[in-house]
């Protein structure tokens, strides 16, 4: 059993890019959690606000399933937010 997150990594087989994803995918989760308690809204308000169920912002939050864009998009929208695109970094090659 992997006891580090570089073992289960290497278990898993998550290359290198599949962990770029994973960060950014937490990068962005732990950003709309933020900005959510900097606005004082509980998962439920945020939810009535959005016009989906609180589980579904649980969920998203626990990282449980990966947020669809149009539900991410519509949920930082209501909270007066938008995403951008911008490089990574110069490493980085398409």
């Amino acid at each position: 059993m992997s006891t580090t997150w570089k073992e289960l990594r290497n278990d898993l087989k998550i290359s290198d890019e599949a962990e770029n994803i994973i960060k950014l995918e937490k990068d962005i989760i732990r950003t709309m959690v933020n900005i959510r308690e900097e606005k004082g809204l509980a998962q439920a308000e945020l939810a009535w606000l959005c016009d989906v169920k609180q589980p579904v912002i649980a969920r998203m939050e626990s990282s449980v399933h990966s947020p669809q864009i149009n539900r991410l998009l519509r949920i930082l929208t209501r909270l007066g937010y938008t995403l951008e695109i911008v490089p990574m970094n110069n490493k980085q090659k398409i």
